[in-house]
């Protein structure tokens, strides 16, 4: 297939990704638009390589009316770009435009053939460079995470962006902790109990989690066995009233199916209310575990 040039490869990575988001038939539509039907496509794949092909820019294909701006909203939430909810087409195709010509691409999502999807968290530049850096998978998990999970708060008045269990290791086992005036433990094993019970806190109870990535906020270790522990602590929002902070320990193993695949084995996941803090500051809260504490929360 003939490749025009315009792309780069972040631009070419980068519009497959928004690509995907569309439905089939606007995909041949777009196909055929770009290519003045002088080209048929038999299926999604070819037309996505075909509209990729014949596409001489990267703002020539967000301009185009089937690249809906709402697609172009749930790419950048993918990203870990938070844009506001009211924005308009052209503004989240310029900021689009800003994150591809910076040469990182933090968050991409890909479907596996056959298989459910796989969270697929990596560093790639202009160069390719994809060495593995904890603190960076640290960073860009949590971005992507809550970014997910707080797209399900209706009062965000955001599109839901793909939450399921695909995103967890099918024995993943969950504990929540809640300290507001009394203490309550919960815990649930298996991929789907495990995504019900996290969405349900943004859905159901319309809760805001927002995580503190500053250093005193997040940590990361990996051990030699795979095993990458990020933990992050954050506030708690319903509406404009902070609710009181959180603290979670997230185990991450690597999807053998794919070198750059992450799916959660393991969430530890703390909630203090205001009347627990005792009139602690709460804007930026820091991490209490310290490192043995962490490696013992998910041996």
């Amino acid at each position: 297939m003939l490749k025009m040039p315009g792309l780069t490869e972040t631009e070419r990575a980068g519009c497959s990704n928004i690509l995907k988001l569309m439905s089939a038939a606007d995909l041949m539509s777009l196909s055929d638009t770009v290519t003045n039907k002088m080209i048929v496509v038999e299926n999604v794949t070819e037309a996505m390589e075909t509209i990729l092909s014949f596409t001489r820019s990267a703002e020539e294909l967000l301009k185009r009316k089937k690249v809906y701006r709402e697609l172009i909203f749930r790419y950048l939430a993918k990203e870990g770009v938070a844009m506001p909810p009211n924005s308009e087409k052209h503004q989240l195709a310029k900021r689009t435009l800003e994150l591809w010509s910076s040469g990182k691409v933090l968050v991409e999502e890909e479907k596996l053939p056959g298989g459910p999807g796989e969270t697929r968290l990596s560093q790639t530049s202009e160069t390719g460079s994809s060495d593995f850096d904890p603190s960076v998978l640290g960073q860009q998990f949590c971005q992507w995470f809550f970014q997910l999970l707080n797209s399900h708060n209706p009062s965000l008045g955001q599109p839901p962006q793909d939450w399921g269990p695909q995103h967890f290791w099918p024995d993943v086992k969950l504990r929540l902790l809640t300290r507001t005036g009394s203490e309550q433990m919960e815990e649930f094993l298996g991929a789907e109990l495990v995504s019900l019970r996290l969405v349900a806190l943004t859905r159901d109870e319309q809760l805001l989690l927002s995580p503190n990535l500053e250093p005193r906020g997040l940590k990361t270790l990996a051990s030699p066995h795979g095993l990458v522990l990020v933990a992050v602590a954050g506030t708690i929002h319903r509406n404009q009233a902070c609710l009181g902070i959180f603290e979670n320990v997230f185990g991450l193993i690597r999807s053998p199916l794919e070198n750059h695949s992450w799916k959660i084995k393991s969430v530890n996941l703390k909630i203090r209310g205001q009347e627990a803090l005792g009139g602690a500051e709460t804007s930026a809260p820091a991490l209490t575990y310290n490192s043995s504490e962490l490696q013992l929360l998910c041996s």
